[in-house]
């Protein structure tokens, strides 16, 4: 998925001292977790470039975290080759013009609800949520079905 605009509400704050700041919605983490969960492989691939995502990707065990993507596809494509996938296999997440060609080419693609009206014209599902404020985690639940309505076990069984 994309990070500003999907993750987060696309905003971005800065203290006086500079410090760069965004904010992400605890059930769209949750949302990721319940995926992997599920043996559903996360990534993030973004525009930007920011320690902020870094620590996100971490906090959320995203195994696969790339900023600094001018061109999503590319690297799209060579995690559908480090995993075995096909390109029908995949779900991508975007919010706006530099998401187009990626979200053309996935088995299934989603937007939040406040995505450009560029991308609204072209996935497969429009959110209800907007960007940061649960979109994530409504695609995760319509991904997982059922199973996201179910307890979660982070422990292994003994």
């Amino acid at each position: 998925m994309d990070v500003d605009g999907v993750l987060t509400d696309g905003g971005m704050y800065y203290s006086e001292r500079g410090d760069e700041l965004k904010k992400f919605n605890t059930r769209d983490g949750m949302g990721i977790k319940m995926l992997q969960l599920a043996g559903i492989v996360t990534a993030f691939i973004t525009k930007e470039e920011t320690a902020i995502v870094k620590r996100r990707g971490h906090k959320l065990a995203v195994p696969d975290v790339h900023q600094a993507a001018d061109a999503k596809l590319p690297v799209l494509i060579g995690l559908i080759k480090k995993y075995r996938l096909t390109l029908e296999e995949v779900a991508y997440m975007g919010d706006d013009v530099n998401d187009l060609e990626t979200l053309l080419a996935v088995g299934f693609s989603a937007a939040p609800a406040d995505a450009m009206p560029s991308v609204l014209d072209v996935v497969d599902y429009v959110c209800k949520k907007r960007g940061g404020e649960g979109a994530v985690r409504e695609v995760a639940d319509l991904i997982l079905g059922p199973a996201a309505h179910q307890p979660l076990s982070f422990h292994k069984p003994l």
